[in-house]
């Protein structure tokens, strides 16, 4: 229970850092998608190459900050005090992963931005297939034919990650070279030149804002759960992982709408990203709509690979037939938030989600727990989705892109233009 308890807040605070890396990464497949829609080669290089120093920057920073202040931000979330000496070393050794993550997320990016989007997947499904074969072996050790080691423990998980993301590393690497010719100077590895740099933090901070906000906000809502009980938080996390593979769909509809939006914008076809869009919306509500349709008529079944507690069971059934209402709310948030920050309609999107999710998902998932409990959260989900997606329908329907999406075509002629001079 102690390593499981160290396992959770370690990688609570993992992710939250990685919130930093999303600011790049975001950033530079927008720029980059819209700069090859412009056909800007140098200006795709550029912002390539600044993954790299970038990189390196935010990866420092979040590196230190955990082997520096693992103690002080364990004790924050509230540590046990028999879950301290474990999570504290474990936390640390997490501290090189975050900086080959940093790497990883914007070198994937930029794969994606160019369509290779297969190579993409492969280097995903080689790090997680690596990490998954190594962690058992140095988690657990090796016993018998004269040999007797027993592993490192918890410790064994890090550093089966950390070989995981180093190997990531060398295969973006070499796709960089194959697939796009680039190999980067020992220089680029530092190299963060401020031209290049703001237009990626003007797409990436508000994003990434946001989901700062969101965890914020989601963290109340599993406070809220777990005020109820062993069990509702445990229906809580079943359910919430049925439905990471309902949303798949939406989610790979909403990557793909936002790198073809990107390009669309940087060669100026506006009318072929807006009919893009709203058929990958309408293919995302069916999409979404039936898997969640689906997964609460096979629910009893289904909770099953979790539970064998009726009661429990009985409280999915009944999460998972709300969630039809959720996903398809989903839907407009995965597709059209893309969407809209591919057009250089960053700002709108944020300032949008922001009160909604502090008083929606947050307050309201607090306050309609106390009177309905589970399902009460759950409608607190589904409405918070559904205000989002549609003041972003609105504003894509309404055209309130078009400005920025010929302002982006106004900068990328302009700045062929200054190349060209």
């Amino acid at each position: 229970d102690a390593a499981a308890g160290a396992f959770g807040l370690a990688h609570q605070t993992f992710e939250t850092l990685v919130v930093l890396f999303r600011v790049v990464a975001i950033g530079l497949g927008v720029v980059i998608g819209q700069a090859l829609g412009a056909q800007q080669t140098d200006a795709v290089r550029r912002t390539a190459l600044l993954a790299l120093g970038a990189g390196t920057r935010v990866g420092l920073f979040a590196a230190t900050v955990v082997l520096l202040g693992a103690p002080g931000i364990l004790s924050l979330l509230k540590a046990p005090p028999e879950v301290l000496p474990l999570a504290v070393p474990y936390l640390r050794l997490l501290a090189p992963v975050l900086l080959l993550e940093a790497y990883n997320l914007a070198m994937a990016s930029i794969l994606r931005a160019h369509l290779h989007v297969r190579d993409s997947l492969r280097v995903q499904v080689a790090m997680n297939a690596t990490h998954l074969l190594l962690a058992p072996l140095l988690m657990r050790g090796l016993h018998g034919g004269g040999v007797g080691w027993d592993g490192l423990g918890l410790y064994g998980y890090a550093l089966a990650m950390l070989a995981s993301r180093v190997l990531g590393l060398v295969l973006h690497l070499r796709l960089w070279r194959l697939r796009m010719a680039l190999v980067p100077a020992a220089g680029d590895w530092w190299r963060t030149p401020l031209d290049v740099l703001w237009p990626v933090l003007r797409i990436g901070l508000p994003g990434a804002a946001v989901e700062v906000v969101y965890r914020l906000a989601f963290m109340v809502s599993l406070a809220s759960a777990a005020r109820l009980g062993v069990a509702a938080l445990a229906t809580q996390a079943y359910t919430l992982q049925l439905l990471k593979y309902v949303l798949l769909v939406s989610m790979a509809i909403g990557w793909a709408c936002e790198i073809m939006v990107g390009r669309l914008v940087g060669a100026g076809r506006f009318r072929e990203a807006d009919d893009l869009v709203n058929k990958g919306v309408r293919n995302g509500l069916l999409a979404s709509g039936s898997l969640a349709l689906m997964a609460a008529l096979a629910a009893p079944w289904l909770m099953q690979a979790f539970t064998r507690d009726p009661a429990v069971i009985h409280s999915a059934q009944v999460l998972l037939g709300l969630s039809i209402l959720l996903e398809t709310g989903r839907v407009f948030n995965l597709i059209l938030n893309g969407a809209l920050r591919a057009t250089g309609d960053a700002l709108y999107p944020a300032v949008a989600a922001m009160a909604s999710l502090v008083l929606v998902l947050g307050v309201g998932s607090l306050s309609l727990s106390l009177w309905l409990g589970l399902p009460g959260i759950w409608l607190a989900y589904a409405a918070d989705e559904w205000l989002r997606g549609v003041l972003l329908l609105a504003r894509w329907r309404w055209l309130g892109w078009i400005g920025h999406a010929r302002s982006t075509r106004r900068r990328l002629r302009g700045s062929s233009a200054a190349a060209g001079d």
